[in-house]
């Protein structure tokens, strides 16, 4: 593990009020190898955001001048696609986490965690973000176009904003065309994460492609479900 900070590695800003878990969560980070600075207001969160555009936000839902959904959907408002997001819950704030998903939250961690956990999400994120060695074909289903190389997406010649983890459970599938994935399997497979996740978030994932890439979500053109196995690309 590196022991500086390395710029090409990554910016990350972490926000929450407790000053413990700022202090130990950032030193971790730049231990890892990123730049890693700390907010533990909402306002000082946007203004550290909107100055330093960080590749990663680790965000706590409860800060003392405001709601961490509130600081995302805000930020999301400016930068729809780039910075990826963290979201800091306790436990019971299902619905929370669902919300946030829903506003384009990437993955979420429940307090108490382990600082090395978040660290490999982390990674985990940073490595979707990084270019590919040569820009691959796109990939076309119809009016559907996924272009890999160019991280974009087009539905009937429109774009469509997809976040970093919609755009990767998207392309994974296209990349399998037809072939029936679980919940688990989409989590090993896109989210990468070798420990427990819940597998809700793929559900809710889902749901927000199917909004954005499907002309009529209730009855989905390309991700199907596959009644007690989990779910499918039909090209």
């Amino acid at each position: 593990m590196s022991t500086s900070s390395d710029p090409a590695r990554g910016r990350v800003l972490v926000v929450d009020d407790e000053p413990t878990i700022g202090d130990v969560v950032s030193r971790y980070l730049r231990r890892a190898g990123y730049q890693a600075q700390v907010a533990a207001t909402a306002h000082d969160a946007l203004e550290r955001a909107l100055r330093d555009r960080p590749d990663v936000i680790v965000l706590d839902l409860m800060l003392p001048d405001g709601d961490g959904l509130e600081v995302m959907r805000r930020l999301r408002q400016y930068d729809p696609v780039r910075t990826a997001f963290i979201l800091l819950t306790a436990r019971g704030e299902e619905s929370d986490r669902v919300i946030g998903f829903r506003l384009g939250a990437d993955d979420y961690v429940v307090k108490p965690f382990s600082p090395a956990e978040l660290v490999a999400r982390v990674d985990a994120i940073v490595r979707r973000l990084a270019p590919d060695p040569g820009p691959p074909a796109p990939l076309h289903f119809g009016e559907l176009e996924i272009d890999p190389g160019g991280r974009r997406v087009r539905l009937g010649g429109t774009e469509v904003e997809l976040t970093l983890r919609e755009f990767e459970l998207l392309l994974f599938m296209a990349r399998h065309p037809g072939q029936a994935f679980t919940r688990d399997q989409l989590m090993d497979n896109v989210w990468q994460y070798t420990f427990y996740s819940d597998t809700s978030t793929v559900t809710v994932h889902i749901r927000r492609l199917r909004a954005k890439v499907e002309r009529d979500p209730a009855q989905p053109r390309y991700l199907e479900t596959v009644w007690g196995v989990g779910y499918r690309f039909a090209p």
